[in-house]
Formats: C-alpha cells, structure tokens, sequence
C-alpha cells in the first residue's frame, strides 16, 4: 500500500469556551462542520466534536480492516455494522485524555463460524492502524459482537 497522506482544515473564532470551529476535509467530503466546547462536552445541537470525528475514524479503518480478514478468508461479508464510542475523561496529571474505544461489531457473513468471525475481528483489530494508534497511546480499545 502506498504512503497515505489526508488533511483537514479547522478555523476557530473566539475563546474556548464561547468560540466555535469549523473542520472541513481537504477531499470536500464534508466542509464547515460546526464544533464548539459544548458540543465537546455536552449540548450537540447538530455539531461534532474531534472526539465523534476520530470515532467515526475508528470505525470506518476497523469495518475496512475486518472486510479485508473476511474476504481474505473466502467468506467476503454481506454486511457490516459498526459503532465506535470514544471515551474521553480526566486522567491524574495529564488533564483531559483519550482513554477508551469501544467498538461493537455485527456482521453477517455467510460461510463463516462463530470462531472464524471472532478471529477475523482479532485479525482486524490487530492490522487497524486507528486500533493500534489508540492502544499506544494508552487508551483501552475493546471490540465485541453484538
């Protein structure tokens, strides 16, 4: 696979706590996404977050990374569906942190056992660039089936 590069734009107006930003993709696959310290923290009005952005990252690499151990395996899935939450919280000294990711799979995949699904999502989460980046930096990152 060759090198990967992708970028996003943020402008901020104001404070942290009564300004607001937009995140635009360099791709234009979305542009001016509104996020602001409440939507970080608690009102979402319609608005994201970086914490929801790196959600849907996690996701989106890990439903690719499974794809990739399913089809590789002869048993390419029907469907798959993916959630990810991203925990945030206060870590002693550190401030506020990503300490967690848990994700929740279901699958439909034809021609595969119970013990071949949950070694390919083994596999994936393993070959998961955004799994593995959260895990060195010390978030937990826990996959289940629904």
């Amino acid at each position: 696979m060759p090198r990967i590069e992708r970028s996003a734009d943020v402008s901020w107006e104001g404070n942290v706590a009564r300004g607001e930003g937009l995140i635009s993709a360099e791709t234009g696959a979305f542009s001016e996404l509104p996020f602001s310290l409440p939507t970080r923290i608690s009102k979402v009005d319609g608005k994201t977050s970086p914490e929801e952005l790196l959600a849907a990252a996690h996701a989106g690499c890990l439903t690719m990374s499974l794809a990739t151990e399913l089809t590789e395996a002869g048993t390419p899935p029907t469907r798959l569906d993916v959630t990810c939450t991203i925990v945030m919280d206060e870590v002693e000294g550190q401030g506020h942190q990503i300490v967690g990711s848990n994700v929740t799979i279901s699958a439909t995949v034809e021609g595969a056992s119970d013990d071949d699904l949950g070694a390919a999502i083994e596999r994936a989460d393993e070959g998961c660039p955004f799994s593995q980046l959260l895990k060195r930096a010390g978030a937990a990152v826990a996959v289940s089936r629904a």
